[in-house]
């Protein structure tokens, strides 16, 4: 009997320098790394500018506007429809997409 394997750590996917290796190309894992980017660079309590994402997203990854994208979809961050404030979701999935400005 095999027993079922156990979901790989994060920490794998990161080298020494804690450089992002590479975007995962399979959802589930994808899923698994977005959701440890979110929690850990993004704070639920306040709004990020593109530059402040960008800025840090960059600081995993050379692609940061791939992960940017990811984040979105996949419901990690939202973003006003104007594109120029992301918030992180405290349910990733729950909205995702555009959220409304706020004037």
């Amino acid at each position: 009997m095999t027993s079922p394997s156990l979901p790989r750590p994060v920490a794998d996917l990161f080298s020494a320098d804690g450089r992002l290796k590479a975007i995962p190309r399979k959802a589930p894992r994808r899923e698994q790394l977005l959701d440890h980017l979110a929690g850990t660079l993004f704070d639920p309590a306040r709004s990020y500018s593109e530059r402040e994402v960008n800025e840090a997203l960059s600081t995993v990854h050379e692609d940061f506007p791939a992960l940017r994208r990811y984040l979105v979809t996949g419901g990690f961050l939202s973003r006003t429809s104007d594109g120029a404030s992301y918030r992180r979701q405290q349910q990733p999935g729950s909205t995702g997409g555009a959220i409304p400005s706020v004037g």
